[in-house]
């Protein structure tokens, strides 16, 4: 391997993929995401940087409970180069109308850190929202705050930076209304996202607190409104549960690797729409499997399957830049291929978001996989679960 850094690998659909930044306001009740969308072949775009402030290094630092400084330099020289192949600020490619998936990130992630599989999404023409959500679960996030200005009347304001770190539980905390709290929270911004898109959509200007140079006027009429998914991998799983008991604008959901922990009988209850539990195999234990099989007791489109050889790390973007070595000691690499790992999720995923917003691209080719049929899949789970329901319709 030497010192050649691994790197996240493009999407593998025909469309070029390009990606911005949007903050809206007011302050921490706006929305924050990175949007993955179809571009027009533009070569003069550079990369997108992968992380894209020292300040999300301080904050992986605190979620691994690193010392900030040292953790956040070890970091910073590790991955700080690393660009994901996404075309930065590229022309939009209009023409089309695309379905909308709005990603949710897990514990301690940020917008970019699931930036393969919104890459790919994108290269089959989706448009994707990777939410960075405001609720203490990221590592780091941050809003714009007014700075009001000492100069003259009428002068701009100056915008300030107000960063908000993960939140870590005390000593004998419980934790189960801190993540419902949080779920709540996270589920009103994947619907605010939406909202945001549909306006974009509809035409309405967009006001960007980010310092990006991008046109949104090409976007107008280039959503599918009737055609919307909701993502997300870990607490974002359970993220993109919550969204689909609250709103039904969203179609589907695919939940990566779920930690059913945020979530209650209530909010099972609020679930119609159909929903894929793509989970690892290294990750899962029983009880949270048995609240699974709840929702796909509930609702015969809810299927479950499991990629061999996989662990919880192998869905965010550490698995690609992680050397052998390394991979396996954090745990960020399982014993598949990281490369076919993502893959074999991508297509259960695409197959699945085929069927149920009625799109004709040939995903279908993949159903196979969504059966848990396959040399790196199996149906419904690898855990012994207690014979307290009845065994899923796969």
């Amino acid at each position: 391997m030497g010192s050649k850094l691994e790197r996240i690998p493009c999407g593998k659909g025909p469309y070029s993929v390009g990606c911005t930044d949007l903050m809206t306001g007011p302050g921490i009740q706006g929305s924050f995401l990175r949007l993955f969308y179809p571009s027009q072949n533009d070569t003069y775009c550079e990369d997108a940087l992968w992380i894209p402030k020292k300040e999300y290094y301080y904050g992986l630092s605190i979620f691994l409970n690193a010392c900030r400084t040292v953790g956040a330099f070890f970091l910073a020289s590790y991955v700080g180069p690393v660009t994901c192949p996404a075309k930065w600020n590229a022309a939009f490619k209009p023409g089309e109308r695309y379905p909308l998936i709005i990603f949710s990130h897990g514990l301690g992630a940020f917008r970019t850190l699931y930036s393969a599989i919104c890459m790919e999404m994108a290269s089959r023409g989706f448009v994707v929202a990777a939410i960075e959500h405001r609720d203490q679960s990221a590592s780091a996030t941050y809003y714009y705050k007014e700075k009001p200005s000492s100069e003259a009347k009428g002068a701009a304001s100056e915008r300030q930076e107000d960063w908000i770190y993960y939140r870590k539980l005390k000593a004998n905390e419980d934790e189960v209304p801190i993540r419902r709290q949080q779920v709540h929270q996270r589920a009103d911004e994947c619907t605010r996202a939406l909202n945001l898109l549909l306006d974009i959509n509809s035409g309405k200007p967009v006001v960007n607190l980010m310092p990006v140079s991008f046109d949104w006027t090409p976007l107008k009429d280039s959503i599918d409104v009737h055609r919307i998914a909701v993502m997300g991998h870990s607490f974002g799983a359970a993220t993109a549960v919550e969204t689909l008991s609250k709103d039904v604008r969203f179609k589907c959901a695919v939940a990566l690797d779920a930690w059913m922990l945020p979530l209650c009988d209530e909010v099972y209850a609020g679930v119609h729409q159909p929903l894929l539990f793509i989970n690892s195999e290294k990750f899962q234990w029983a009880a949270n499997v048995v609240e699974m099989e709840k929702l796909e007791a509930a609702n015969r489109e809810t299927k479950m399957i499991t990629i061999k050889g996989t662990v919880h790390q192998s869905f965010p973007d550490f698995t690609f830049l992680a050397g052998s070595i390394v991979g396996k000691i954090f745990r960020l690499k399982g014993e598949i291929d990281p490369n076919v790992a993502i893959d074999v999720s991508n297509k259960a995923s695409l197959a699945f978001l085929q069927k149920h917003l009625g799109l004709k691209k040939g995903f279908d080719q993949w159903d196979p996989l969504v059966e848990g049929e396959g040399p790196h899949v199996i149906p419904g789970t690898n855990m012994e679960l207690p014979p307290t329901l009845p065994p899923s319709n796969q």
